[in-house]
């Protein structure tokens, strides 16, 4: 087994290596998720915890992990006596993110339970981390079913495996650590409340700190056994304190004044629910504990709100995660100081690095830094909420592009004069845009698509394992044989061969990529405005159905790839905020830039099926580096993407009282439907969408329509 990396050799990163100390006194906090860039000691950290916890008794032989004083009385390998056991570390159950639901809850033996009546089971790892921690890397990316699995069990303690009426339960409680890139999409809120602190991490700009963070980690990685010696007594030290605050936890007060100031800063920043009042509680009073206190302060209370709060007072997908600290003090300063009485001696401000200080060991004679950890990282002040922005000035109306053959500038030609960006208009709900016939892309939710979970739609033979029983299916297969294999009793004799896999039907997630007209024709202030808006209001539709989304501008002489195809609909919205306007237009260099990217991502991910939104008023005026006629290079790009089989969508943005129709041209190229920018209302862009079915006429894999 290879020798983690010490904890206490982590360098900076205060808030992360408190999240995780706290639970580790009280796993009742709930766990943590850690959001950062790449490459800031997320994983590290996260690893290194589990050599800190104390040891866990466990029934000798017990796969369930049972504790010998109050064994399960429904373990599978049960019933157990109470009685003396044995100890193990405890365990640090990593989660990968294309784990199968069998590997995540076990496998129960279907064969043996329907021809023996015997229960083999197979335990997963939600047995395997029960009493210690799963931790979970890139959680944003896990697939939904097993998000859904995580969260019955995290909120009943025991999971349960069903396989047609017969069952297996067994406990399940676990310190749940989640680590993510917010480049790669956002977690569902209801698994985001599910982790009871949030820390955000970032790598330090300090080029000290960073040398720090490059010194300890290639001293480790060349003698990770001495590396990890030479912080062995630090170590001891923290696990020391860690199983002090445990003893000392019941201990602790958590005074009416306390609660009164947790409920306030609760209703002060409008979370939802009750869960975030409750996980404040723990966390202020594991924040005391830790620092060798028995009465909750109000600087636990606020250091409880920084780590609790952040990621619940999201209100949309768009919205970044923190705190206003100003705020927070506000609330706070309402109340009095609650003087501690008959306290012992003060330990180190819990905000502050443990002692002994884990950044003041054998390779940091200077002291504590702020850096990051051994991959990297450092930690950004607290907060990061929403600030007071002035709205961008608004441009004046901008010009539309020149006629055809009329002389440009070079500035023009390249770019032309760029106009300040614009506020998108405020977004609406739109109804759901789908794919028609049947996919088999990853899970999500607009398109019909086979899938593992959804309803029942018939019957195979099963390719592999078997995971899912069609029970009727399997009995029709084995009965006329029952004669021929000397059926004398009541029950069936089931072969392998009899075996029969469910089939099931649910939803799948989509490509949605955009191509948008930045060029000066565009740059009209209501104009922009109301385009944005429409793709911000289908972009917040496509965060909610679990889609990849990509964006393409086209402006000047080229198109642009602004955001390569992701599940981060934050990282699209940003980029569209920030789209600057001008210039000439290169009409069929965006379309050909689009059927670009839909290629290489068909090699990618073949079985995901996209949808292409053209956001334009139709005007071709620049061929860019292509050449030749503009209006012939556009209308050719788009035939080549109706041949392909891509289903488009052309929100036609001209305006004014004459109008040349060319959106509408441009849409017939592409065998889809086009509409107005007049018509860009809540139910307006979202029947539009409804209406491609009608209107492509390419083969139905690649059509849309809208939803039953």
């Amino acid at each position: 087994m290879s020798t983690p990396y010490p904890f206490t050799a982590v360098v900076g990163q205060t808030d992360l290596r408190l999240a995780l100390l706290l639970n580790a006194v009280s796993p009742a906090v709930g766990g943590v998720l850690v959001r950062g860039e790449k490459g800031t000691a997320k994983s590290t950290a996260v690893r290194a915890l589990s050599t800190l916890l104390p040891q866990v008794d466990v029934v000798p032989g017990c796969r369930f992990s049972c504790a010998p004083v109050a064994p399960d009385p429904d373990c599978p390998d049960g019933p157990h006596e109470a009685g003396p056991g044995g100890a193990r570390p405890a365990r640090m159950v990593e989660l990968p993110v294309g784990a199968s639901e069998d590997r995540l809850v076990g496998a129960l033996d279907i064969e043996r339970a329907l021809a023996e009546g015997v229960k083999a089971f197979e335990p997963g790892l939600l047995a395997d981390a029960h009493r210690g921690i799963l931790y979970v890397d890139e959680v944003n990316l896990l697939h939904d079913h097993l998000i859904d699995l995580l969260l019955d069990a995290a909120a009943m303690g025991a999971s349960y495996v069903e396989r047609e009426g017969v069952s297996v339960r067994h406990a399940a409680r676990f310190l749940l650590v989640g680590t993510m890139n917010p480049e790669e999409g956002e977690l569902r809120p209801q698994l985001l409340d599910r982790f009871g602190l949030t820390v955000e991490v970032a790598a330090s700009r300090e080029p000290a700190q960073r040398v720090e963070v490059v010194r300890r980690r290639l001293a480790y990685e060349d003698d990770p056994a001495g590396f990890a010696a030479r912080w062995s007594g630090d170590e001891h030290e923290v696990r020391a304190r860690v199983v002090a605050a445990r003893a000392l936890l019941p201990q602790v007060r958590l005074g009416d004044n306390a609660l009164l100031q947790i409920a306030a800063t609760c209703a002060g920043f409008e979370v939802d629910g009750m869960r975030a009042d409750i996980v404040m509680a723990r966390t202020a009073t594991a924040l005391a504990a830790w620092a060798g206190r028995t009465t909750v302060l109000k600087e636990d209370v606020r250091q409880a709100a920084l780590l609790a709060l952040p990621h619940r007072r999201r209100r949309n997908p768009f919205d970044a995660p923190g705190l206003d600290e100003d705020k927070l003090d506000q609330i706070l300063d309402q109340f009095p100081d609650e003087e501690p009485q008959d306290e012992p001696d003060p330990e180190p401000d819990p905000g502050t690095d443990p002692e002994p200080d884990p950044d003041g060991g054998p390779e940091n004679p200077q002291g504590p830094d702020d850096g990051g950890g051994p991959d990297g990282g450092g930690v950004p002040p607290q907060g990061g909420g929403p600030q007071d922005a002035q709205p961008p000035a608004e441009p004046a109306e901008a010009p539309a592009d020149a006629p055809e053959g009329a002389p440009q500038s070079p500035a023009q030609e390249a770019g032309g004069p760029e106009q300040a960006a614009v506020r998108a208009a405020e977004p609406f709900r739109t109804k759901m845009l789908s794919v028609p016939g049947l996919g088999e892309g990853a899970a999500g939710r607009r398109s019909r698509a086979r899938t593992a979970h959804g309803r029942t739609t018939g019957a195979q033979r099963p390719r592999g394992q078997l995971t899912k029983l069609h029970l009727a299916a399997t009995v029709h297969a084995a009965a006329p044989h029952q004669k021929a294999r000397g059926r004398t009793g009541r029950g069936l004799v089931i072969r392998k061969d009899d075996l029969r896999q469910a089939t099931r039907e649910g939803r799948e997630g989509n490509l949605v990529l955009f191509v948008v007209d930045a060029s000066g024709s565009m740059a009209a202030r209501q104009r922009m405005s109301a385009v944005k808006g429409a793709v911000l209001s289908l972009l917040l539709d496509a965060y909610q159905r679990r889609d990849k989304v990509g964006l393409i501008t086209f402006r000047g002489a080229a198109a642009e790839l602004a955001l390569p195809p992701t599940s981060s609909v934050d990282a699209a919205a940003a980029r569209l905020e920030k789209l600057p306007t001008g210039g000439r237009t290169p009409l069929g260099s965006g379309l050909l830039k689009a059927r670009e990217v839909l290629r290489i991502e068909r090699l990618r991910d073949p079985s995901r099926r996209p949808l292409l939104v053209v956001v334009t008023d139709g005007r071709a005026t620049s061929a860019g580096a292509v050449g030749g006629d503009p209006r012939e290079l556009t209308a050719r790009s788009a035939r080549l993407l109706a041949a392909d089989g891509v289903a488009s969508v052309v929100v036609d943005c001209e305006s004014g009282p004459v109008r040349l129709g060319l959106a509408g041209a441009l849409a017939a190229d592409l065998g889809g439907p086009a509409v107005t920018l007049d018509g860009l209302r809540a139910d307006s862009l979202a029947g539009l969408v409804k209406d491609v079915r009608t209107a492509v006429t390419t083969p139905a894999t690649h059509t849309t329509r809208r939803a039953a």
